[in-house]
Order: structure tokens, then sequence, then C-alpha cells
């Protein structure tokens, strides 16, 4: 057999495993849309769940989730972009930045519910914050650093070196370089780790379980003080996320339409999670292409 036959051969197995994958995936997404989308009304994204009666809703779990979200993203962000910028940009090659590049690659490898017993016992037992947001924005701070670091540093050292040398020799300093020719240029490839990290923030349920708490208290949405525990702004209530709910639907849920309120809530979070990775990639172009003029 000549070597074009097999390039052909070894090309059609590769779009083979591809379409396989791709088939499976739609599949999967399509099967709980399917079952969800005819459960998902108005009163239902917006009314508070029900533990012995048909017809509760999702608004209070759907709220906690993107609360939680926007906490977390706020904490882990910007520790995850200096890291990123001293490892690509500063950081010299020795046993140190090999070390913390070794730790990294360690953190991100562990497991969902072994950071949220992590979380359980410093933040909620030692540092006495108890079953609470600010546990969960944490326990998943630890969960997402490792990730949002790596691709922020891969994001900025794919960036030509030559970008580097002609804004030093326009005059600019090493941190001005990187502030106003690499990190824009880096732009998108670090909004994309971001929404991969959010989306998979959104989608977590193990470690939320230990930190976060598995109730969901009734909030006053007339009520912004964040510092009554009934506000929504809150940050030490307990918040039960949607994927908690759903958990906790399908394992020890008592309402008669448990079947329902579950599939309903799963086809949420997975249009929650595409709608934000859309909106997230379009307003990263948009601005990659607005500081870049590209």
């Amino acid at each position: 057999m000549n070597s074009k036959k097999v390039d052909k051969i070894a090309t059609s197995v590769l779009y083979a495993i591809a379409a396989i994958i791709v088939l499976i995936l739609a599949s999967l997404i399509a099967y709980i849309l399917v079952r969800g989308i005819p459960h998902i009304s108005w009163e239902f994204l917006t009314q508070p769940a029900k533990t012995f009666e048909v017809g509760g809703g999702i608004g209070i779990q759907l709220f906690n989730s993107f609360y939680l979200l926007i906490i977390t993203m706020i904490i882990s962000v910007p520790i995850s972009l200096g890291a990123g910028i001293y490892l690509s940009e500063y950081a010299k090659k020795n046993w140190l930045t090999d070390f913390i590049r070794t730790a990294i690659e360690i953190l991100s490898s562990l497991p969902s519910v072994v950071v949220g017993l992590f979380g359980f016992l410093i933040f909620v037992v030692q540092a006495g914050f108890g079953f609470s947001i600010i546990s969960g924005a944490l326990a998943l701070t630890f969960f997402n650093l490792p990730l949002l670091t790596r691709n922020v540093e891969e994001s900025l050292k794919a960036v030509h070196y030559t970008q580097r040398e002609a804004g030093l020799a326009l005059g600019l300093s090493r941190w001005e370089t990187v502030l106003k020719v690499v990190v824009p240029e880096a732009l998108p490839g670090i909004l994309t780790g971001v929404i991969l990290g959010a989306g998979r923030i959104f989608g977590e349920a193990a470690a939320l379980i230990y930190t976060a708490g598995q109730s969901a208290p009734a909030l006053d949405f007339t009520d912004w003080n964040p510092l009554n525990i009934s506000s929504p702004l809150n940050i030490f209530r307990q918040a039960e996320t949607l994927a908690v709910h759903i958990w906790k639907v399908n394992s020890e849920g008592t309402m008669p339409d448990g079947p329902q309120v579950s599939a309903g809530a799963s086809a949420v979070l997975i249009l929650a999670v595409l709608l934000f990775n859309i909106l997230a990639r379009f307003l990263g172009k948009k601005l990659h292409k607005k500081m870049t003029s590209a």
C-alpha cells in the first residue's frame, strides 16, 4: 500500500472519529433539550421550588448560580491573570518555576469532590463562613485557578516575540508592552479560557454540596442590603445552585413532578451555558477588534 492510500485511510478514520464524537455530544444535548424545554415557562424560571407540591420553579436556584458565578470570577480572574502574566513574561526558568507549573498541573487534575471537602474544612469549618456563597466561591476559585492560570500563560506565549520587540523598540517599558501589546493580542484566547471556566463553574455541583449548601432560603428581592440575611446579595447565606438542585431532585426529591422539574432545570442549565459561551465569544471578538484595530 502506497503512502497516498495510507494518508487517505488515516484521514478518513480521523474524520469518522470526529463525526462520532460530534454525534454523541449533539444527541446528548438534543435529548436533554427535547425532554426539558416543554417544561420551561416564565413561572418555572421565576417561582421558588416546592418540596411537596406540584408546580415548583427554579427561580432562586437560577439566581444563586449566576450570583455565585459572578463572585467566583471576580476573585479568580484577576489572580489568574496576574499569575499567568508573571509565568509567561517575568518568571525565569529555574526549579521554582518548574515546581509552580507542576503544582498547577496537579491542582487542575483534582476531583471536584476533593476540592469541596477541602473547602468544607478550610472555609466552612476553620474560617467560620459556614455553608455560604463565599465558601462556595472560594472553593471554586481553587478549582478554577489552575486552568485559568495555565490558559492565560499559554495565550500570552502564543503571541509572537516580534510584537514584544516592536513594543520595546517604540520606547515602551516592559510592563507597558505587556499591557498594551501582548495582553490585547492574547485577549481572545484568555476570554475563551474564562468562558470555559465559567461554564465549568456554572455546572459544578459536587464541590458546592460541601460549601454553598443544599438549601435555598427564601429571598426578598426588594431588599438589596447585602448585610440582611434575606437579601439576594448577602454572601454569607446558603445558596443551592441549579446543578445542586438537579442532583437533589434526582436523589432525594419529594415533589410529585420531580422528573419534570429535573428535566426542565437540566435544559435551562444547558441553554444558559450555551448562551453564555456564544455571547462571551461575540464580545471577545468585538473587544479584540477594538483594542488591536485588526
